[in-house]
Parts: structure tokens; C-alpha cells; sequence
């Protein structure tokens, strides 16, 4: 009997722990994935990729979602010990020092001094009758799959936000151009107008005028400059640096996605992960209701004991030392106080909240969707507006200096048309980073999926 439960013993040991290495999941050494680059890369912007890259590689954020996995991985292999047998080893060595007077009934025990040593190793297992302790496994495997979606939220939301800064920075950039343009014309304007008021042509309140407006496009390209500035903090701290200049692209080589699908259905919410998490946490809970219906059963635990047990040092190896016990211990509480009534009755009462919860997630998601593609369809649709306006304009300014050309119209006029044209083509410059943001916006709604191939995915 003592070899057949040593036997077992071993076996489960050396055995049992190869079951979940083999059900580990690596999904996390995995999260490039989420990254998306495929996507990325549609905007045709080489710099914007290599950020992406250094990213991945350098967030501070993106790495404690990842510990944060790792820890979780962790917690799943210390609920899954508990289904194994449990060793144990506690020595003990001592010595008794008995005084007189010690009596078991007639029989007095004179004064004595031993040593006992006392070399057990003690192994236990919780027989898991009721798939309590598996049920326990696969709950903290449901919260571990609900840090991995939140692991893929994090990535989704800092690449969006990112690439967002990223593409404000060049139209920022684009923004201080035109406005360098725009003093230039104005300062043109101003010498013109000085020309005119010294000859009495014009009033000295229109000069004043004049010098108004410029003071008003300088302090305009004040704020750009700070816009620029809070950008170039803001990617930095994205990227993990101190300072130095972020690459970017400029805004002439700024590709407008189009064709993107504008109707979805709403399985789309299935890509999501708050989406998942909840559907992991119904699960978790659904589990935690199971286990808490079960801890009114019994429990039976196996246990044995085998070692050495000796009061002289030079018998401590022979074999009347050896000793060895084995048995089955039950165990039902009879009384608890209605603790087990009242954590059955709380895990149900979870359960019914995580079905609000992902019931309500679901509206969420559908109103986050709908939302962004109507801000994709408004702000696509102002580009358009604004690029025809711009266009026109252009062609006014054109007409403007033909008619310079041949007399009809003076050095200011052409400088007016210029100023006008220069401010619509912001408008356009602005339209079309917001039409670009938009739809980073809709991607980032429907859960961090490629849109032209959503509907394919769903």
C-alpha cells in the first residue's frame, strides 16, 4: 500500500503540471497584432509607420498593459495549483525537558529530557467531486481573457489617438505656412496702403485698419505656434522622449482614404472590446455563481503522511523510525451563519448587473458607431464643400490677376484676392485633416478592425 501511494504520488506530481503548460496561452507575446500596421499603412505615410513602430516598442502605457497580462497568466497557474496535489515538507527537531509530577492516573512519570526528531513529507489533494476547483480555474481564465482585451483596448486607443496628433501636427505645420503667407500679403497690403494714405488717396483709418489686421494674423500664427508645440509634447510623451524633433510627413503628400463602406451591420459591436470583456465577464460570473452553489457540498481530501520519527539520532535511518499514514478526511460545514446563502445569492445578483452591463455595452458601442460615421460622412462631405469653394476662389484670384496684367486691376486687388483665397485653402487644409481624423475616429469605434474589410470580418 505505502509503494502503490508513493507511486501516485510522483505521477501527479511530475505529470499533472505538463496539463496546463500545454493550455498556456501565448497570445500576449503576440500583441504586434494589435498594432494594426496593415491598416497604417494605407495612409501611405512611411514616417507615420516608423513612429507606430517605436511605439510599440518604447510606451509606457502599452508595456504595463502587457505586465498587466502577464500577471493575470500568473494568477491562472496559482488557482490552477490548487487542483494538484499539494507536498509538503516540515521537520522538526526538538528536545523535551519534562519535569516531576507528570501522572496518568496511578502511574507517575519521573523526570526526563529527549530529543525528537521528526522528518515528515506530507501530500494532500482536495478531490474535486464537484468541479468546484475547476470552475474556480476557468473563472480567473474569463478575467485573464478581460485583461487582454483591455490590453488590446489600450492599443487601439493610443494608436488612434496618436496618428490623430500626428496628421493635427502637419496640418499645424500647413496652418503656419499659409499664415507666414498670409503676413506676407498683409505686410504687402500695409506698404500699399502707406503709399496711397501718403499721397491722399485713402484715410489714415483705413492704414489703421490695415495694421489691425496684421496684428491679428501674427498673434493667429502665435497660437498655431503653440498648437504645434503642444502636439510635439504630446507625441513625445506618446514615444517615450524628452525632446528632440518627431518625423512627419508634409501635408501635400497627405493621402484622403476613400471608398470606405458607410452601412454596417450591427455585428460589427462583436469587434470591440469592451464588447468581449463583457461576454468574458458574463462567463467569469456565470462561473462564480457555480462555485458559490457548490460550497454547500462536502468536500473530501486525500491525504498521507510518510517519513522518519525518531528520539536517538543513531535510529533516525533505521526502520522502526519509518512511519507512514494515509486516509480520506470529509468535510461539510453545518453551520455558517448564512455566509454560503447570502455569497450565492450576491454572485446571482453580480450576474444579473454583468447582463445590464452588457446589455448597456451593446447601446454604447451602437451609438459610438453611429456617431462616428456620421461625423465620417459630415466632415467627407465639408472637405468637398470646401475644396470646391477653394478651387472657385482660386480661379477668382487667377481672373484677378489677369485682369493686373493687362490694367484693370490694381497691385492691392491682386493682394485682397490672394488673402481670400489663402483663407479659404486653411478651411481646406483643415476639412481634410478632419475628414482623415473622422474616419481614425470610425476605426476606432468598430473596435480596431481594417474598415474596408469589416463587413468581410463580421
Amino acid at each position: 500500500m505505502r509503494k502503490i501511494f508513493i507511486l501516485v504520488l510522483l505521477l501527479s506530481l511530475f505529470i499533472t503540471p505538463g496539463a496546463f503548460s500545454q493550455g498556456k496561452n501565448n497570445a500576449s507575446q503576440n500583441t504586434i497584432e494589435y498594432m494594426n500596421l496593415t491598416w497604417w499603412e494605407r495612409f501611405g505615410d512611411e514616417n507615420l509607420n516608423n513612429n507606430l513602430l517605436k511605439l510599440y516598442e518604447k510606451n509606457y502605457d502599452l508595456k504595463n498593459a502587457a505586465l498587466k497580462v502577464q500577471e493575470n497568466e500568473k494568477i491562472v497557474k496559482m488557482q490552477f495549483a490548487n487542483e494538484l496535489p499539494q507536498l509538503t515538507f516540515s521537520g522538526d527537531l526538538s528536545r523535551d525537558l519534562r519535569g516531576p509530577y507528570q501522572q496518568y492516573g496511578n502511574m507517575r512519570i519521573p523526570p526526563y529530557s529527549q530529543y525528537n526528531y521528526l522528518l515528515p513529507l506530507t501530500a494532500s489533494y482536495e478531490v474535486d467531486i464537484w468541479g468546484t476547483n475547476r470552475l474556480k480555474t476557468k473563472s480567473v481564465k474569463e478575467q485573464l481573457e478581460m485583461v487582454k482585451q483591455a490590453e488590446r483596448a489600450t492599443y487601439i486607443a493610443l494608436t488612434s489617438d496618436f496618428v490623430s496628433d500626428y496628421f493635427n501636427l502637419i496640418k499645424t505645420d500647413e496652418f503656419l505656412k499659409i499664415q507666414d503667407e498670409l503676413i506676407k500679403a498683409q505686410e504687402d497690403i500695409i506698404s500699399k496702403t502707406n503709399d496711397k494714405y501718403s499721397i491722399g488717396l485713402c484715410s489714415i483709418n483705413e492704414l489703421l485698419a490695415e495694421e489691425r489686421t496684421l496684428t491679428t494674423l501674427r498673434e493667429e500664427k502665435n497660437r498655431h505656434i503653440k498648437t504645434q508645440e503642444t502636439l510635439l509634447n504630446s507625441l513625445r510623451a506618446y514615444l517615450s522622449q524628452t525632446g528632440g524633433e518627431i518625423e512627419r510627413g508634409k501635408y501635400d503628400n497627405v493621402l484622403l482614404l476613400s471608398g470606405i463602406p458607410e452601412t454596417y451591420t450591427t455585428d460589427i459591436v462583436s469587434n470591440r472590446p469592451d464588447f468581449l470583456q463583457e461576454e468574458a465577464n458574463i462567463r467569469r460570473v456565470g462561473f462564480d455563481v457555480r462555485v458559490a452553489k457548490r460550497e454547500f457540498l462536502p468536500k473530501f481530501i486525500i491525504y498521507g503522511q510518510i517519513g522518519l520519527n525518531a528520539y536517538h539520532l543513531d535510529t533516525l535511518f533505521n526502520s522502526v523510525s519509518q512511519f507512514f499514514n494515509a486516509g480520506v478526511m470529509p468535510s461539510v460545514d453545518l453551520f455558517s451563519g448564512g455566509r454560503k446563502v447570502a455569497l450565492w445569492k450576491l454572485r446571482k445578483l453580480e450576474y444579473q448587473e454583468a447582463l445590464n452591463s452588457y446589455q448597456k455595452t451593446i447601446l454604447e458601442a451602437i451609438k459610438e458607431i453611429n456617431n462616428g460615421l456620421v461625423e465620417y460622412k459630415t466632415a467627407a462631405g465639408n472637405y468637398k464643400e470646401s475644396a470646391d469653394r477653394t478651387a472657385l476662389q482660386n480661379k477668382t484670384f487667377n481672373l484677378v490677376k489677369d485682369k493686373h496684367q493687362i490694367g484693370a486691376a490694381s497691385d492691392l486687388d491682386v493682394l485682397y484676392a490672394s488673402e481670400i483665397y489663402l483663407m479659404m485653402k486653411k478651411e481646406e487644409v483643415s476639412n481634410k485633416i478632419n475628414s482623415l481624423i473622422s474616419v481614425i475616429g470610425l476605426y476606432k469605434a468598430v473596435g480596431g478592425i481594417d474598415l474596408y474589410n469589416l463587413n468581410n470580418n463580421v
